[in-house]
């Protein structure tokens, strides 16, 4: 993917979590910003990954994106000051560095050139968001599924023996809350695909056999490109 951000701009906004941050070790399913609660400043991911989420009224978890190394949060928060009442929690075993935000906006104000980073950063999430909703809109259930393995296969994915593994450990019902389904209705698309030879498991990990022939199934192309089998 293109990037806007040079390598001296992106270690230029690093180097500033690493100088005035504040290092935290977050254990597994630790929240990181618990519900209700105002952010207590901004968050770099220096290793781990940290599951963005709200609640719905009927107290189910609606899964909004996963955060991973190299990556800072709340961003909409730092950079508007408006709070979406968005939960934080890590998925793993995960450190951070934060800074206030004021502390943060202040740098940004005199250090123009980190703003390409952060662009960068905000494109990943516009694309994302933009994939889920063609996803919501126009899309049968079981290509919703598709496209949203395809989609986390993309920021996670890596080689595998048998294909490509995200590395990341989904629930049923994490992948049912993004594609606007039910988790029994998305178990048994899951059940589908795999009597199909499309994915498999390696333990708690989804591996996707064959990405072309999984993305054939869809009726529109996907805005992100997911990891070859072949890489």
């Amino acid at each position: 993917m293109y990037m806007l951000a040079t390598e001296e701009q992106t270690a230029q906004l690093v180097g500033f979590f690493r100088t005035h941050g504040v290092l935290a070790s977050h254990r597994k399913n630790e929240y990181i910003i618990e519900p209700g609660a105002t952010p207590p400043g901004v968050f770099y991911v220096v290793d781990g990954l940290v599951k963005a989420y709200d609640v719905t009224r009927y107290g189910e978890e609606n899964l909004l994106i996963i955060r991973k190394s190299h990556e800072i949060f709340p961003l909409i928060w730092a950079l508007t000051g408006q709070e979406r009442h968005i939960i934080y929690r890590s998925l793993k075993p995960t450190t951070s560095l934060r800074v206030d935000r004021e502390v943060f906006m202040n740098f940004l104000r005199h250090s123009p050139d980190t703003l390409a980073p952060l662009l960068d950063i905000t494109i990943e999430m516009y694309r994302l968001h933009s994939e889920r909703i063609i996803n919501l809109e126009y899309r049968t259930v079981r290509e919703r599924v598709i496209s949203f393995l395809l989609t986390t296969s993309e920021r996670f994915g890596t080689v595998h023996p048998n294909g490509v593994k995200i590395g990341v450990q989904l629930r049923h019902q994490d992948i049912a809350s993004s594609v606007n389904s039910s988790r029994e209705t998305t178990t048994r698309e899951l059940a589908y695909l795999e009597r199909k030879g499309l994915i498999g498991k390696d333990g708690p990990y989804f591996i996707i056999r064959n990405s072309e022939q999984l993305e054939a199934h869809l009726s529109r192309p996907l805005l992100t490109k997911p990891i070859s089998n072949s890489a």
